[in-house]
């Protein structure tokens, strides 16, 4: 039996939890079947979406407190100045590879949480002026769910350019020889890393993070999600 260990079985370092990289798919599949049912007026299926996405934005901003080490908000979120200057190495194209997000990829999660969870939420009021209302209309009067459906679709093309940068920086971390997919499908990294450092051995179990931890976390965004359509 060949009982050689190769490269980059040596050099494996674990960097997302189960909990996140389900989240990361999960997310990205429901705000692609939101902008989707969107525009093909399956509403049902889009209400539907866009309450999940709130139990899923409440989720990770708790794991974003209690989660694996590069799952918490104190991993990846960076002052300006530290955004500022790999901004500027990367431009430069000697920035150091992360274990965890970069400055900027920290700064893309802040912002992508931001505008997805501000567009569920501002759907809670919206209509469409036809059959399907927001869960929370019925809480506001028509002109100011009204003003909150325009504020929905603007901020619905914030979302899209979100989904347009990101697309992009994966792309181009990806000619540059750094591929972000597969860890996110894998959970480990392989090589040196400059920033976040090097988590092996009895530091796996602070990166993997407390999956009982998750569970009640998942039951109680879930509970609170649906807890606004009974309002």
């Amino acid at each position: 039996m060949n009982e050689h260990k190769t490269e980059d079985d040596s050099a494996r370092v674990a960097v997302w939890d189960l909990p996140t990289r389900l989240f990361k798919w999960l997310f990205a599949a429901l705000v692609a079947t939101s902008l989707i049912t969107g525009e093909t007026g399956d509403m049902d299926i889009h209400v539907t979406s866009g309450l999940t996405i709130i139990a899923l934005v409440l989720f990770r901003l708790g794991w974003g407190l209690v989660g694996g080490r590069h799952a918490r908000f104190t991993g990846f979120v960076r002052g300006p100045g530290v955004v500022l200057a790999y901004a500027r190495d990367f431009a430069a194209g000697r920035s150091g590879r992360w274990a965890g997000h970069n400055p900027l990829g920290g700064l893309s999660v802040l912002a992508m949480l931001a505008a997805v969870g501000l567009q569920a939420g501002l759907g809670l009021f919206s209509n469409d002026d036809i059959l399907t209302e927001g869960p929370l209309m019925h809480l506001i009067e028509k002109e100011t769910s009204d003003y909150i459906t325009g504020l929905h679709e603007t901020n619905g093309g914030l979302v899209l350019a979100l989904i347009a940068v990101h697309i992009g920086a994966v792309a181009l971390y990806l000619k540059k020889g750094e591929n972000l997919i597969k860890p996110m499908l894998r959970g480990w990294k392989t090589g040196a890393f400059d920033g976040a450092g090097d988590d092996a051995g009895d530091e796996r179990k602070k990166v993997e993070g407390n999956l009982a931890i998750a569970l009640v976390l998942i039951v109680l965004a879930g509970g609170a999600a649906w807890y606004l359509t009974t309002l």
